[in-house]
């Protein structure tokens, strides 16, 4: 893995956002190809392969968690159990969830899985894929992002309700927006009926017991890019146990366990053999440098990295109330400055692809920049 300091193309600006892709700055640049990683084929077999292999422990977490009845260490509400252990039994559509992982000397090392509501979804599948054929069509990338997710939502249509799919967000984020309109699209381009509403707009008709559009239409099937967390502490979170149309939610329900980094002691209890993984704990005695993460949290905030009983580097924010756990400190590769963390992509169960996000911190946080990577 080698970082190349590069030229931009001319005008970039405009040949991304012909794309589509119109967050691509804001105070500070987010998209970045300043700078570009390259991978060698033999990394990138790597990497797939421990993806693939995270994803299955991570499956059997979930079991492990249901058989055990753990859920008040993710702070779930006990009204929704019964629907989350529903929604893995009957195995509700899923699509989609991405991995952290640091890639330095040699080895590779989970730091959390965004299993519900994972972004740079957009960046990586598109934009990076164009920067690559503009800049040399004889190199290849980690990255059948696209086609798997158009393969998969073919491939899902025959599980989904009859019915629209509808997709949803929240109206003040051009991100939010822009990774679910390229999900809407790679779904329209598998052959579903789709429609956007925001989450706004999401209606409840009392009398039928059930949600409805902006047209009053019924929703039976939906893909979110909402949080669960945030999901069950909505007045209208209350109503998806009640609903007569049982609809599909997308992330489904259970992924509330994989997006909590209570599932990290979880996976380290149970596979403690496992190369990728590293020690992670409900209290923090078990080590001496370490990651202090809330269960709960986004966009790296409230998390402390502590070495040698000292706080190296801190950020701050909202998040913490529902408790935190402790995860071995292993600190992201240093490239002059800048701190690379690897986005690897399951899409339909299977390895896709990868996103790189790079800060000028040791957390990667809301300022990270994306960076596009190739196979030399």
């Amino acid at each position: 893995m080698q970082r190349h300091t590069i030229s931009p193309r001319n005008n970039w600006q405009a040949a991304v956002e012909q794309l589509g892709f119109g967050f691509h700055s804001t105070d500070v640049p987010y998209w970045d190809e300043s700078a570009c990683y390259e991978f060698t084929l033999d990394e990138i077999l790597f990497i797939e392969k421990a993806s693939a292999e995270l994803w299955d422990l991570c499956l059997g977490a979930v079991q492990h968690v249901m058989d055990n009845r753990l859920y008040h260490k993710f702070a779930i509400p006990e009204a929704y159990i019964p629907y989350i252990e529903k929604t893995w039994m009957e195995d509700h559509p899923a699509i989609y969830g991405r991995f952290d992982l640091c890639f330095k000397n040699g080895e590779l090392k989970l730091l959390e899985f965004n299993a519900d509501t994972p972004t740079s979804l957009y960046e990586a599948g598109i934009v990076q894929w164009f920067w690559l054929q503009d800049r040399d069509k004889t190199k290849d990338q980690f990255n059948s992002i696209h086609e798997k997710l158009i393969g998969y939502w073919k491939y899902l249509k025959a599980y989904l309700h009859p019915g629209k799919l509808h997709f949803t967000c929240v109206k003040n984020s051009l991100e939010d927006l822009t990774n679910t309109e390229y999900m809407r699209d790679c779904a329209i381009q598998g052959g579903l009926d789709t429609q956007l509403v925001f989450i706004d707009d999401i209606g409840w008709d009392r009398s039928s017991q059930q949600f409805v559009d902006g047209e009053d239409g019924p929703i039976v099937n939906i893909f979110k890019l909402y949080p669960w967390e945030w999901m069950t502490k909505e007045e209208f979170g209350e109503n998806i146990l009640v609903d007569k149309n049982k609809a599909y939610w997308i992330e489904p329900s259970w992924k509330m366990l994989l997006s909590n980094k209570a599932i990290l002691p979880i996976l380290w209890e149970l596979y403690p053999d496992c190369p990728y993984l590293l020690p992670a704990y409900f209290e923090s005695g078990h080590l001496s440098e370490y990651v202090k993460k809330p269960i709960l949290s986004r966009e790296g905030a409230n998390i402390e990295l502590v070495r040698n009983k000292s706080v190296i580097e801190s950020t701050e924010g909202e998040y913490g109330a529902e408790g935190y756990i402790y995860q071995q400190l292993f600190t992201l590769p240093d490239f002059n400055g800048n701190y690379p963390v690897l986005g690897s992509w399951i899409i339909g169960q299977q390895p896709a692809g990868m996103g790189i996000r790079e800060s000028s911190t040791l957390v990667t946080n809301n300022l990270s920049r994306f960076v596009p990577h190739y196979i030399g």
